[in-house]
């Protein structure tokens, strides 16, 4: 029987060699990934949230510092992101941002719901001004409220 934890680290080893079968093995058939991108429901959306990262951060790597073991569910993890931005990444509202040729390390925490061996909720945070500043974009201006 594989453990909640044995599931999470299956799944880094999918991310960091880019194996976008190997992540949809770790989630169940209905499963939601909620980050800051956006929500991802089933196999289809995950995989095409995943291949998005991949080819805006074709070197792309999550480095795990920090596991909260003692935890029974979810299975929370902290990492380290890092990549080099070369090719396109879409941003929430369906902009695209070219690539830039910048690397980034982004500090990130998950936190994953798992029951029969698969991830059934997967919850994603990262400071998207961090990784946006590091990609070379700053506040450009706050539009005014309306009235």
């Amino acid at each position: 029987m594989c453990t909640r934890w044995d599931v999470k680290h299956k799944l880094s080893v999918a991310i960091n060699t880019h194996d976008v079968a190997g992540v949809l093995a770790c989630y169940s058939p209905d499963a939601v990934y909620v980050s800051p991108s956006g929500i991802a429901e089933g196999h289809d959306q995950i995989a095409w949230h995943y291949e998005q990262i991949f080819g805006g951060f074709p070197d792309f790597h999550a480095t795990a510092w920090n596991e909260l073991e003692q935890l029974d569910n979810p299975a929370i993890t902290e990492w380290t992101y890092t990549g080099t931005h070369t090719g396109p990444i879409l941003l929430p509202d369906g902009r695209e941002i070219p690539g830039t040729g910048r690397r980034i390390t982004v500090r990130a925490t998950c936190a994953a719901h798992i029951e029969g061996g698969k991830i059934v909720t997967h919850r994603e945070y990262f400071d998207q001004l961090e990784l946006y500043s590091q990609l070379g974009f700053g506040l450009t201006g706050v539009d005014p409220a309306p009235i």
